[in-house]
This record gives structure tokens, sequence and C-alpha cells, in this order.
């Protein structure tokens, strides 16, 4: 998919008196236009508000030239140093290819200035080539490997042929896969500066391999040898070179255990934590037994930065309101709005109630390629002016962690230092024969439109930014609210949240399927999230057993609640049921007139209310949250209303089962589909009012926004934010 004018800036987020770099990818002959335009409603369904870009005056708007920046995607790694080799040696190394094509994917490339060898493997089977002083010579093993098997390769060189074996260490019943042959070669002296290539041709452009690679190991002479002992290799003095990838296993360096040290690193973060040729499974977390997992898992679409030229900056002005702003780009018919958020300055707060933009599940979900996107979507697109690039194409910018990747390998790792499309405002997500179909940023925009309508001041903050500040960034403010998906969170943004409630502060979680999964992050690459599909939990993939793991920190992953800290022990309510994207309406229950939480309800009239709105027409939709005391919601909490007459098409989650029949709380699997809106109070005057929903803020709006829905949350936030 070509993008004719497409950009992202260095960060997500940004204070008065600090800058953004913008970087620019324009195929169009001319210039381009840039300007400042404050986002307040992202939906461009003509039902509702529609697209409220409001334009804010910059010093940094104008004209631009275009300029291509292209894209290098898939991962590799590279080491420079001396070798010492001499006219005979042997490269060993395991490998587990996961898709194979009939064109070769480069395995290893050893480059001297007039010399070269390279190991590919193909359909065919493993092939090894050496081009010397001009001359090549190539040795091919016709032995076709099995995908997802471990196989250990040996090339030895030396008295004038090259000699090339294939050897499975999972033998199959029925299949010949091992193989060996040679063919003669110059002789040369293998001696002096050289750069060696893993998973990649040389300058990592071409050949990219789409599977795993254990132990690249270099022996000086032509005596044959096997990886099954390396460390007694080692000990025997003939190792030239092994870069043992079980060590760093966290970072994106690479490690020589040889005597010249020629270290290396990664590009663009291949998995890493992965199962090797010698995992058994008595171990899972591989820093409890890293040999185990001494396997890098290259793809060819991996991409950790796109690493374009920066072609503006934008100033903060020390004046800046907070809020949630674009940089816009046009140029004739195209055009391109980059969202980012300006909190306000350090230590301060402007207004009492800080909106928690849900970036990190916005970046888990960034690029998802859906499976369904009919040809209706496309032409709602067209009829609506909305985001022109909606869809399931692949936009070469890679896809998020609900995707695969071409091997069929789960995406675990997700970079913002790219174009996002699906952050965009005005994105149409889901078919949504009721509504706009909007998700996560554009949908979170019914929020923010509705707090301007109602006159509430508000700053804003994000997950990122709570995750490096923790909890003094929610302190200052009396109340805080999520979007409609807070899904993803680090333990560092969660026990941030759960402190400040515990303190006194009061939660808004106007959302459904929140506080769900847990994401890595590292210091020293900021823009990177890690999410581990562990056991458990309704998943897009599932990893590997014994790679629940994070690379990035050594933590397990997975859900939360796996891990001891259910949804519902922060908000009252958990993930309990999914479907289309469709809604439903609420029913009152009798805590609605409980006099702890009457007020809420002041104004709500009827015994239903909420079968409206924007998003899948109706309050109570598409994820769906409920109350559990034993998963941990307070003895203290009222259930104000409860959702009903969910299509046919929502299930309960998984982890709710326990047969098809039975689930873990006795009810019956229907019973457990349904939204509640809970209400309880904390210590020190703290309070959290939670609605289970994701398609509740999308009724914010309806009816000029006079609606239950509307009413409700105007009463909970007159009250918070007082």
């Amino acid at each position: 998919m070509v993008v004719p004018l497409i950009g992202y800036l260095d960060r997500f987020s940004a204070r008065p008196g600090e800058r953004l770099a913008v970087k620019v990818s324009s195929q169009l002959a001319g210039d381009y236009e840039a300007d400042l335009v404050r986002i307040r409603h992202a939906d461009p369904n003509p039902a509702g508000p529609g697209m409220k870009l409001i334009p804010v005056p910059a010093s940094w708007a104008g004209r631009y030239p275009s300029r291509d920046q292209p894209v290098r995607r898939g991962s590799w790694g590279e080491a420079r140093g001396v070798v010492d080799l001499g006219a005979a040696f042997t490269l060993l190394l395991r490998v587990q290819p996961w898709k194979l094509r009939a064109a070769p994917q480069t395995l290893l490339a050893l480059e001297l200035p007039d010399r070269c060898l390279t190991l590919r493997i193909g359909t065919a089977g493993a092939a090894a080539e050496v081009v010397l002083d001009g001359a090549a010579a190539n040795c091919t093993i016709a032995a076709p490997p099995v995908p997802r098997r471990w196989y250990e390769l040996a090339l030895t060189l030396g008295n004038g042929r090259m000699c090339l074996s294939q050897r499975p260490l999972q033998p199959t019943w029925g299949a010949t896969d091992a193989g060996a042959a040679e063919a003669p070669i110059a002789q040369g002296d293998w001696t002096g500066p050289a750069t060696v290539t893993f998973a990649a041709e040389p300058g990592g452009m071409a050949g990219h391999l789409n599977g795993r690679l254990e132990h690249p190991l270099l022996l000086r002479g032509g005596t044959p040898a096997t990886l099954d002992a390396p460390e007694a290799l080692l000990a025997s003095g003939r190792v030239a070179a092994w870069w043992d990838f079980a060590h760093g296993i966290e970072g994106e360096a690479i490690l020589d255990r040889g005597p010249a040290a020629l270290h290396g690193r990664l590009t663009n973060l291949p998995a890493r934590g992965m199962r090797g040729s010698t995992w058994t499974g008595e171990h899972h977390a591989w820093r409890h037994a890293p040999h185990h997992y001494a396997a890098i898992h290259f793809h060819e679409d991996d991409l950790e930065d796109c690493r374009w030229a920066t072609d503006f900056e934008v100033d903060i002005p020390r004046e800046m309101p907070s809020g949630v702003y674009g940089v816009r780009l046009r140029a004739g018919q195209h055009w391109d709005v980059i969202p980012f958020f300006v909190l306000p300055p350090k230590g301060e707060a402007r207004a009492p109630i800080a909106y928690l933009a849900n970036t990190f599940t916005y970046q888990v979900y960034a690029n998802y390629r859906r499976v369904e996107f009919p040809e209706s979507q496309l032409a709602r697109r067209a009829a609506w002016g909305a985001y022109p690039h909606c869809g399931n194409t692949e936009t070469g910018y890679s896809l998020s962690t609900y995707n695969t990747h071409p091997d069929g390998s789960g995406i675990h790792l997700s970079s913002r230092l790219r174009p996002i499309f699906n952050l965009r405002p005005g994105f149409l997500a889901v078919p949504d024969d009721r509504g706009s179909g909007l998700r996560h940023l554009p949908a979170d925009s019914h929020l923010t439109d509705w707090l301007e309508e109602k006159g509430f001041a508000f700053d804003v903050i994000t997950d990122e930014d709570l995750d490096n500040e923790g909890l003094p960034l929610l302190a200052r403010y009396r109340c805080v609210l999520t979007g409609s998906h807070p899904e993803y969170h680090t333990q560092r943004t969660l026990d941030a949240l759960q402190d400040y409630v515990s303190q006194g502060g009061r939660l808004a979680y106007l959302g459904g399927n929140g506080f769900y999964w847990k994401v890595a992050r590292r210091s020293d690459r900021p823009h990177v999230l890690e999410v581990r599909r562990a056991e458990g939990g309704i998943r897009a993939w599932a990893a590997e057993p014994g790679e629940y793991y994070n690379q990035l920190d050594g933590t397990l992953g997975g859900l939360w609640r796996r891990q001891g800290r259910p949804p519902q022990m922060l908000c009252g309510v958990g993930f309990s049921g999914q479907g289309k994207f469709e809604g439903s309406y609420y029913r009152r229950m009798p805590g609605a007139d409980d006099p702890r939480a009457a007020w809420i309800m002041e104004g709500v009239e009827g015994e239903t209310f909420g079968g409206f709105g924007l998003s899948g027409g109706g309050a109570a939709g598409f994820e769906l949250d409920r109350a559990d005391p034993l998963l941990g919601t307070p003895l203290n909490a009222v259930i104000l209303a409860r959702s009903e007459a969910h299509q046919d098409h929502f299930v309960t989650v998984p982890e709710e089962l326990l047969t098809h029949i039975t689930t873990v709380t006795g009810e019956s699997p229907e019973a457990l589909i349904r939204s509640e809106i809970v209400y309880f109070e904390t210590r020190n005057g703290g309070a959290v009012f939670s609605v289970g929903s994701i398609t509740f803020c999308g009724s914010l709006s309806h009816n000029g926004y006079a609606n239950p829905i509307s009413r409700m949350l105007e009463n909970v936030l007159r009250r918070f934010g007082a």
C-alpha cells in the first residue's frame, strides 16, 4: 500500500517549553502544508457532532518540501572485527526455519576485503556460496527442511573443498531432511578485518530470515565438529568466534565469547527469550536457564524505528493549554493528522480533572489489520470524508501485536516510531451498522468533546508519562478519567493508579476490558512496548509454551489476572464478555437507590437506559466488565445498573470458563455476559466509578448531549471534581 503523504512524531506527548520532532515522507511532486489543530471530536459520522479539528496558530506552520523517506523492515545482526581463521575453518550454527521460500533466506554472511562466505536456507535445503577473488563456488543440499524443526548446519572449508551438512535435531519419521554436499573451491587465507551479518544479506537490505538462529560459531581447522557441547569446543582452543545468544537477552547486543571479541548489535528488534534447540520444558523463565533460550527469532517485517530524518519541529508554547492536538499535513486531496498530547508544565495541575490517554493501548494496537473490512465500510469512508487509509491492507509500516508475522509467529513488540494509521482522527476501525465503528483515540474523542461541551476543565496526561513519573503525576488531581479502552498497563502504571485510589483519589473508569494485559518497557528503549500472549484471555495468537516471559525486563507477561491483580481490585469490574461491535442498554438495579450512590442517578429516568449511541448503537457493548467479590470487587461496592439483551454473537471470555458449561463463579456462561456500572468509596474520601463497557462514551453526545448516560457521568464528575 503506497501512502503519498504520511508522518510520525518522536514522542506521543510533550509539555510547554518542549519540542516534538516531525518526520514526514511525501511522494508528491510539490510541497505540502503543515499546521496545528486541536482534536476535539474525531468521529466523522454525520449522525453525531461531526469532525472537530480546530485550527490553532503555530510559529512552525507553513510549506515544506516533499521527500520520500524509505522504510527498512526486517531484523538482522552485525558484528565487525578481525578474524584469524587461516586457510581451513568450520562454521557451525543451528537454525529453525519458520517460513521457507524458494528464494533462499540468509543465515550468515562472512565478508573479508576480497572474499565472502554466505550460508542460506530455502525450500530445497541449505546452500553455501563462497566468492574468492571474484570467482564463485556453490554447494547445495537437496534435502528440504521441515518448518519449525531445528537443524544443525556445518560448513567446512579447506584443502580446496567446501563441505556442507544439514543434520535434523528432531528427526521426523518419513522425512529425508538430512543431507550433505561438497564442491571444489580455490584455496585462500580467511584472516583479516571482517564483517559478519546474521539473518540477512550484508547491509540488512535483503534476504531476511523468517526463523530462529542459535550458536553461530567459527572454528579454526577443517576437522568436523558439532554444537552438542559448545563449551567443550571453547575449551579446546579452536574457537575463533562464538556468538552466544544466551547472553544479553534483554538487549540488542550480541556477545562473542571467542578470543577476538567480535561483539555486535541487532537491528529492528528481533524476538529474544525464545526457546532454543536444547529447551526441555524444565524451565519457563529465560533468566533461570538462559542456555535453554539461546535462540533469536528474526522476521522480515520487524521494525523498531523508521529512522526518518526530521522535517521540522513543533514548539510547545508556555501558554499552550493541555489537550489533544495534531500536526496536520495537506497537499491537494491528500492529508494526514498526526496526534499528540500536551501536558501541563511539570509539577503543575491546571485543572481539577486529569484525562489519562490510553497511549499504551493505542501503541499495542498500532496498525491493526483486521480481517473484516467490507466494501460497505469503504463506501462509508468516502461518503463521510473519513481518514482515507482505513482498511485491512498491509501498510508497509509493520502491523500490530494483534497480528502475526509472515511466518505465523505472533508480533509481541510494538514501536511508536513509525506512522500509525489507526491513531488518526476519522479512522473507521470496525464494521458498525448502528454507529461509527471507532476505536481508541477517535473513540476517546467522544469523551473529550463531551467534557468541553459540558464545561469541565481538564488536563491531559498519558500512560507513558504515568509510567515515567508514577503517583506524583496523579496526586495533584481530584479526579482521573480513563478513555474507552485502558487495556494495557505496566506494573508502574497499575501501582500508581492503585495508590492514587487508596490514598483518596477519585477514579472514573469509562471503558471496558481495562487493566487486562501486562506490557513491558525498558528505559533505554522507551518507544517500544512488549506483550506476551501467555495462557488465558481472549488472544489474537498464543505465545509458544515456555515463552511467556518478556525479553525487555525478564518478567512474566500475560493477563494481570493471572498475576494476582484482576481489574476488579482497582476499579471494581473486570472483563467478562465480548461480541461484535454492537451495543445494548442498561437496566437499573436496586443499588441505584442506595443512599451512598443515589446522587449518581439523579435525573436518570426510566428502568432502562442507554440503548443509543455512536458506538454500536448502545452504551453497553463490544467488551463488557462485571463485578466479582472473589476477584477483588470491594464489599462496599454498589451495582447501579446491569446490561441485558446482548446479541447472540456475544461470548463469555475464556478465563471465566472451566468447561463449556461450567464457570469459575458457578453461574452459566450466558449469565456472565454483562456489563455492570459500579460505585464504591475508598479511604480518605476516595471513590471509584466504573461503567464496564467500551461503547459507553459513544452515547454521551446523543440527543444534543442530553440523555441518561450524559446525565449520569455529569453527576459523577461534578462531585468527583469538586
